[in-house]
Formats: C-alpha cells, structure tokens, sequence
C-alpha cells in the first residue's frame, strides 16, 4: 500500500512545527516525528529541523508513514480503575506489571491491557500511542494518570514537565532516616559497574527528591517514610536513598542482598494534576497493595500510621516551597 501524502502552502512566515501542527490538528511532538522519519519536504528538500522558518507561499510536502499497529497479547489480569472519564484513566498499577512492552519483556504488559480497553491514540508519524504520560517500575505498584486522547496526552505531559503535576510515593526503608526531612538532589545516569543499575553520575541528568519520615517500626529498625519527586529519572527514589546508605525493603537489585520480601515496599501512593478539559484540580490515592498493607499492620503501630496516611491533605508531611 503507497503511504499517502499531502502539500500545504505557508501562508505566512512561521516556525514549520507551528504551521504543520495547526494546519494538521496535531500536537508539536508528532511533528517532530514525522521530520525526524524524513517524511517532511520543504520545496523538494527533506527537512532535520522543527524550527525551520517558511516563507510566505513555501510549499510542504507531507508523507504520512503507516501505522504500525501490533497485536495485544493475551492478559489473565486486571488492574483497578481509580478514576475514568472521556479524557483520561486512573489507574492503581499493581506490583509485577512492567508498563511498556520490550524484546526482553516476555508476559503481558499495561499497555497490552489498555489495547484490550481500546485506548489507542491517533497518530500521524506511524508509532503505536497508548497515552502512557509517566511511568512506573515493573515492581512499583500505585496511581497512574493514563491519556485517552492526543489532546489530554499533551497537556499532561507539559504538566509533567513544569512540575504542576505532582506524585508523593510510600517506602518502607532501612536503616532510619537521621534527620525528620532529608534533600537529596544529585543527578542520575547508567551506571558503569552493573548495567540495570542507575546511580549518581556527575554530570548527568538533574534530579532532586526529598524524603520524609512518618513512622518507626515497632522495633525501630525500619521506617516508613513518604517521597516527594521533584523530577521523574529511573530508578530515582532507590538511586537517591542509596547516595546515603539507605534502601526499600524488598529491593533485590539496590537493597539488603538476605531481604526476603518478594516485593518492594515502594508505592505510588498520592497524584495530583490539573484536568486538561475541566481545569481543575484533580487529586488521587491508590490503596497500599496487599504486601504493604500486611507488613504495615504486623511490624508497625496501627495508630500511627493512621494518623500520617490519610491522602486528602498528603502535601502537609512536605514544605512544597522546597521546590
């Protein structure tokens, strides 16, 4: 089948990305996929750069590639939905769920799920979409904000990139924070002894977390504390607390080498946003999964951790203007 194509005139001077996603209804990112595929011509000429700036009456050739669309594969569970309207879908992802499929990830993954649900963005540039805004390790259970339509996918992303999208996880740790708050921003890359691992690289990207403590253990050699991200690299929270010594429960891959947890105690407890239609503020919670709850309730005073948990004003445990 011959991919189809279309020509435009610039009716003004203005940036290509801005002409092709106005006269295209599409988002700027699309754009940029469809120029870095060499599907964009500018008066005979393939085009590298977005930001190019047409003359009045240029003409723009457009070939739209095909839509590379694969099959699910079959799915034996289901993940709980917190929230579902027209725009978007929020999710409680549980522990053992990776998100993206990869060559090395062989079982089902979210985004299986969300194609048996139907949800498949539109797309010019020919890549699969399924509204993934931000992501959460194979191990991580918790809340997740998915988009069900370019326009919900765009403005969630830019809220993810400005900051005014905000996420508060839970960790069970060991040993005790020292201090009542604890900064850490040291920025995260690959690291060079063990290739699955991230670590602290001069020089690399930015990222900054800060932790909290809510509750000891009956025993006080664990602690609870919740995590304020103030960026979203891989691996952040279990890079940052191993800086100085400290690591999640359950972790095999950053922790206690004899923990025998199956899972790590690290969820994505709170998420906040402003709705793209609505524009309101929008907050949720995802229940603690099973394994959290149960080491909660057998190693930790119940009434404590009642008095710190409740989600609806989470943001109190933090000074925000840290920021």
């Amino acid at each position: 089948m011959t991919p189809k194509s279309t020509t435009l005139h610039a009716t003004d001077t203005i940036r290509l990305d801005a002409f092709l996603s106005a006269e295209l209804g599409v988002t700027r990112n699309q754009i940029v996929q469809l120029i870095k595929q060499d599907a964009v011509v500018v008066e005979g000429k393939k085009i590298s750069k977005p930001g190019l700036k047409l003359k009045i009456d240029q003409e723009v050739t457009i070939t739209f590639p095909q839509a590379k669309v694969t099959p699910a594969k079959e799915i034996d569970f289901d993940v709980e939905i917190l929230y579902e309207d027209d725009d978007l879908l929020v999710i409680n992802k549980p522990s053992g769920l990776t998100v993206h499929p990869a060559p090395s990830v062989k079982e089902a993954t979210l985004v299986d799920w969300l194609k048996h649900k139907g949800i498949r963005l539109s797309t010019i540039s020919g890549e699969e979409r399924h509204g993934i805004v931000h992501r959460l390790d194979k191990g991580t259970s918790g809340v997740m904000v998915v988009a069900k339509s370019n326009e919900a996918h765009e403005a969630l992303s830019a809220q993810l990139q400005d900051k005014s999208m905000g996420r508060f996880y839970l960790a069970v740790i060991n040993p005790p924070l020292k201090d009542d708050m604890v900064m850490v921003d040291k920025p995260i890359g690959r690291s060079a002894q063990n290739r699955l691992k991230m670590a602290e690289v001069e020089g690399a990207k930015e990222a900054k977390t800060l932790f909290k403590h809510l509750a000891l253990s009956k025993d006080e050699k664990n602690e609870l504390i919740a995590c304020k991200l103030f960026t979203g690299r891989t691996h952040q929270i279990r890079v940052h607390l191993e800086t100085f010594s400290r690591h999640i429960l359950g972790d095999h891959l950053y922790g206690i080498k004899n923990d025998k947890l199956e899972q790590i105690l690290l969820h994505a407890y709170v998420l906040y946003f402003i709705h793209p239609t609505t524009k309101e503020r929008c907050q949720f919670s995802a229940p603690l999964s099973q394994a959290m709850q149960e080491y909660l309730e057998k190693y930790f005073e119940q009434e404590i951790i009642n008095e710190q948990l409740p989600h609806t004003n989470f943001e109190r445990h933090f000074d925000i203007s840290a920021s």
